[in-house]
């Protein structure tokens, strides 16, 4: 068998990209409620702009989201019937706490989850749980400035310890914060940072990457205190750095590249900064904003797996800059793949390359967690929706994450594919930029119905969950 007897297998959600209701239920307004459709989006992901003063008439996507406030009941059975065995969500920290920096959390909020987790389990899913997902009260960055403030790091201690009492034995697989290494790019998206001028933007955004590390690993403790038998792990961009030539100059420079990400897991699994973090720093004129005892706390806490998204691999090239793809990351062209609509590269056998090289690095037992196609599907005048590009494109990758297990050894948790069912894009806005198995009937406008309608896709996942993996026909 080439998958283990319980491997999770299943889809990915975030509460800013399908939740909606985000002025219900006592929910407070988060940073993802800021982030506009349109030409300014990236400016004001990545902290150029201030959100705040936006057109009044100004449309952000994720307030609604695709409504699964309301319909997280259906969508759920519809995930049942794929045969999930796990889903992957996350918790909006802005409606257990709406300002966040209250002293008692919003109940309401708190049993919203606490039934979205049941009802996954009364389906035989297990809930595998994000504490943080590009998700920032908005409070906390009018009055302490995003992650830029140390305090944040007990207001998260406040959250998550909050959630892991109510929720133990109801979740037993954590992730504390998703895709970490994106904070230095998106950093009002990832951060709740918006830049002032004149700032040093540099000690700016790594003083917020050392106060969410010393949080993570906080986190990782009380999880472990408070939920026993739980595993809770980090969560990276991934899909490594090729070097666009043997020139040694290029080889160096996709070394760099890598470097720059796996910083973060470096410290989430092996519990301090590595020598070349602290060598860069020293250059930069930065030092590690150590407080009390955060090495010791760095040093206690680590994960118990490693978790990551793969879409792509990109390409490193020496004193050249390249392209923004899709996911916020540079990457100079690479001729010998194709491309999907959005830019990305398609590389089933990068996924393989990545899956090793984090495998060798760490020794820890690895969880895909994101993986997916967005692609504008377009229903046909029957209503059905032939989507055979995303079965092509998952078959290849679970045929080049089979073999990794099988040849290479590598021990590997589960999957759960982005987003099992339509969600808005965080890098774009969009909603035409769709990966599921499930349609969701509204535009990039916010116009539609909301009914969920299964694609072609729906039937085949449901065949390769069925068979641990086997049947990818």
């Amino acid at each position: 068998m080439m998958f283990r007897e319980d491997f999770l297998w299943g889809g990915a959600l975030a509460a800013n990209q399908c939740e909606g209701g985000w002025n219900e239920g006592g929910r407070g307004l988060a940073n993802s409620d800021m982030l506009p459709f349109g030409d300014q989006r990236m400016d004001v992901m990545r902290g150029d702009l201030d959100p705040r003063a936006l057109a009044p008439d100004s449309f952000y996507p994720a307030r609604k989201g695709i409504d699964f406030y309301h319909r997280y009941k259906q969508d759920i059975e519809l995930f049942a019937q794929m045969g999930f065995k796990c889903l992957r969500l996350s918790i909006a920290w802005s409606r257990i706490f709406p300002k966040g920096d209250e002293a008692e959390p919003n109940e309401e909020g708190l049993a919203f989850y606490e039934d979205v987790f049941r009802t996954c389990r009364a389906h035989g899913i297990e809930p595998l749980v994000t504490l943080n997902h590009y998700d920032v009260p908005m409070h906390l960055v009018d009055a302490y400035g995003g992650w830029r403030d140390r305090r944040l790091v007990d207001l998260f201690d406040r959250y998550s310890r909050t959630v892991f009492e109510r929720y133990r034995g109801l979740v037993n697989y954590w992730l504390t914060f998703n895709e970490i290494n994106i904070m230095t790019q998106a950093c009002f998206m990832a951060a709740g940072i918006i830049f002032e001028q004149g700032e040093n933007r540099y000690a700016t955004v790594h003083t917020a990457v050392h106060h969410v590390l010393v949080a993570s690993a906080r986190a990782v403790g009380a999880c472990h205190e408070l939920c026993p038998g739980a595993k809770i792990g980090c969560m990276l961009n991934a899909g490594v750095f090729y070097p666009a030539t043997c020139d040694p100059d290029d080889v160096l420079a996709a070394q760099a590249e890598n470097r720059s990400h796996y910083m973060f897991t470096d410290v989430q699994v092996r519990g301090a900064y590595p020598s070349y973090v602290l060598k860069e720093y020293a250059r930069h004129g930065f030092e590690v904003p150590y407080r009390d005892d955060d090495r010791e706390v760095l040093a206690a806490n680590l994960v118990d797996f490693v978790s990551f998204s793969y879409y792509s691999t990109r390409v490193a090239k020496a004193h050249a800059e390249g392209q923004f793809d899709s996911n916020l990351l540079r990457s100079a062209p690479n001729p010998y793949l194709k491309q999907e609509p959005w830019g990305r590269f398609i590389d089933p056998k990068g996924l393989r390359v990545t899956m090793n090289e984090i495998w060798d690095r760490y020794q820890k037992p690895l969880f895909i967690v994101e993986n997916g196609l967005g692609a504008p599907d377009v229903p046909e005048d029957s209503g059905e929706i032939e989507d055979d590009y995303r079965v092509e494109y998952l078959r290849a990758h679970i045929e080049a994450m089979r073999e990794t297990v099988e040849l290479d050894g590598v021990e590997l948790m589960g999957y759960t594919c982005w987003g099992p069912i339509d969600l808005v894009s965080v890098a774009t806005g969009q909603m035409r930029k769709r990966y599921g198995f499930i349609y969701v009937d509204r535009d990039d406008s916010g116009a539609g119905s909301f009914e969920r309608r299964k694609k072609k896709s729906f039937e085949w996942y449901r065949r390769v969950i069925a068979s641990n993996g086997e049947d990818l026909a």
